[in-house]
């Protein structure tokens, strides 16, 4: 068993064998997970939480590294969850963002960890929240989640950052992806990466087409800016961290962040408490009163709808009586 307050004491030293024992933890969905919330609740609330997402061969890993460099140059803490695809043989993260961010292995004020994706849709990995919350408690300034190369549909990080940016490139149909909902409809700052390319320019241009169009802004509201870089020579990544920095002190003036941490916080604790119900539920098979309710299903006794009232209300009461 963990030593829980150990690892927490050494993580709040920036020890980075700590962070990544306690990662480990919450990856492995531990027994003492509890304990590691619980020790972490009134550390956390102090880092700023960027998400990364685009889709694959944009340049996320690129740009991930880049900010990185940016923001240690501010003299900020940085931590980043790169969540790689899961290796179909052993489950684990492919590392492929750790090979792409190798330039800041030796800095002690940034921590990096691949997580797999484990089968979750979504671009990101299930236990990317509790992890988010093991590099604010650690003392991270700032936490930047990468997304797995997603599609339109694919949005989750949208739910657990602060702030979203989305990253094109030209050539690679954006253009076209610009006019679909999905992907396109969660950014808060746009990049268009490889800007060095032909075709950049008419990317920048259709994209802030599509985002006015429709648009129902009132004054003072927010605008995504459109972002150009070539990350791979970091150009343009100050800008980028401008236009974060600008949409951070905009949120902090109208509320929003404390909004969507309401909202984010409101989500894990509906995800926790559903994936408990679904444990139960699991537990009943095989179980005589979901056989029962079977039967009264086949012989017309009962729709299934009305069953699974049943059983939500006596999984209810057994939780009351537990």
């Amino acid at each position: 068993m963990a030593d829980v307050p150990t690892l927490v004491e050494q993580a709040r030293e920036g020890r980075p064998r700590a962070v990544a024992r306690l990662i480990s933890l919450v990856e492995g969905a531990s027994p003492q997970l509890r304990e590691v919330m619980a020790a972490l609740a009134p550390l956390t609330g102090g880092a700023y939480v960027v998400g990364l997402t685009g889709s694959p061969g944009v340049g996320k890993s690129t740009s991930t590294s880049g900010l990185v460099s940016a923001y240690r140059r501010a003299g900020k803490r940085v931590g980043v969850l790169a969540v790689d695809p899961s290796s179909p043989f052993s489950g684990g993260a492919l590392l492929g963002d750790r090979v792409r961010m190798s330039d800041h292995a030796s800095d002690p004020g940034v921590y990096i960890r691949s997580m797999a994706t484990r089968g979750h849709l979504g671009g990101l990995a299930w236990a990317a929240p509790q992890a988010i919350r093991v590099l604010d408690a650690a003392g991270c300034d700032v936490i930047l989640v990468e997304t797995v190369g997603v599609g339109q549909s694919e949005v989750e990080i949208a739910s657990q950052a602060d702030t979203s940016v989305v990253l094109l490139a030209p050539g690679m149909g954006d253009g076209i992806q610009a006019a679909k909902a999905g992907i396109l409809e969660i950014g808060d700052v746009y990049v268009v990466n490889k800007a060095d390319r032909d075709g950049a320019d008419a990317t920048a241009r259709e994209l802030n087409h599509m985002l006015g169009l429709g648009e129902s802004r009132g004054p003072g509201d927010w605008r995504p800016p459109i972002v150009k870089t070539v990350a791979a020579r970091g150009e343009g990544l100050d800008e980028v961290v401008e236009a974060l920095e600008k949409h951070r002190a905009w949120m902090g003036e109208r509320g929003v962040l404390s909004e969507r941490r309401v909202a984010r916080a409101a989500r894990e604790v509906e995800t926790i408490a559903v994936t408990a119900l679904r444990e139960r539920i699991g537990d009943l098979h095989g179980d005589r009163r979901l056989d029962a309710l079977a039967e009264r299903i086949v012989a017309g006794d009962l729709d299934p709808y009305a069953a699974a009232d049943e059983l939500v209300a006596g999984i209810a009461e057994g939780i009351t009586e537990g």
